[in-house]
């Protein structure tokens, strides 16, 4: 006599757990993966920064004169222009909106930046550190494009530089410092840790 017949293949409701327990780890898994992929944003971000800026810093070497890049921003993006000295008596703000300083070539767009991941610093009620002198907590945190009080990041045709910082952030967890260091012109990126207060 033979016996009854397998079944092959899932129940209804075998079907329905199973679908239940990955909606769950979906769930769950959801939040670390978009930190994951905001912080991977605003490190690009900074990357896209530290890159133009090596531009213009190239610009003022070839050229043997004095250039500058300027950050502007709008509601959905975050562009930047490289400007050459007309008077040669350094790239200033006004002489750019006077038309003594021109641009040299269009603005470009800064791939990653806008809507979430922009310049700034995510709220907190812990200031970060200050990546000059990790005993202080920096200040003025309405200000993220800091080179001497301007937002002009200035190069001399020796390859040195206006020293600052430009800060990102997708305001929310992440925190990216690119820094440019006066007479080497060198640029470097660091990240904060908010749980640990330090830079790295």
């Amino acid at each position: 006599m033979r016996g009854a017949p397998r079944r092959s293949g899932f129940s209804l409701v075998e079907l329905v757990v199973v679908l239940a327990i990955a909606t769950l780890a979906a769930a769950l898994a959801t939040p670390d993966v978009l930190r994951l992929s905001s912080g991977l944003r605003v490190r690009s971000a900074a990357a896209a920064v530290a890159g133009a800026l090596r531009s213009a810093r190239a610009l003022a070497v070839r050229e043997g004169a004095n250039a500058a890049i300027r950050f502007r921003s709008d509601d959905d993006a975050v562009f930047y222009t490289l400007y050459k000295d007309g008077d040669e008596d350094g790239v200033s703000n006004a002489d750019i909106d006077s038309g003594v300083d021109p641009p040299v070539g269009p603005a470009h767009r800064i791939r990653h930046l806008g809507s979430r991941i922009r310049f700034g610093f995510p709220p907190s009620d812990r200031p970060p550190r200050d990546p000059s002198d990790p005993r202080r907590v920096l200040t003025r945190l309405d200000d993220p494009i800091r080179f001497n009080r301007s937002n002009l990041a200035s190069f001399n045709p020796l390859g040195g530089s206006t020293p600052g910082s430009v800060y990102l952030t997708d305001g929310l967890h992440h925190l990216t410092v690119v820094r440019l260091y006066g007479i080497t012109g060198k640029v470097r990126t660091l990240s904060y840790d908010y749980a640990r207060e330090s830079w790295h």
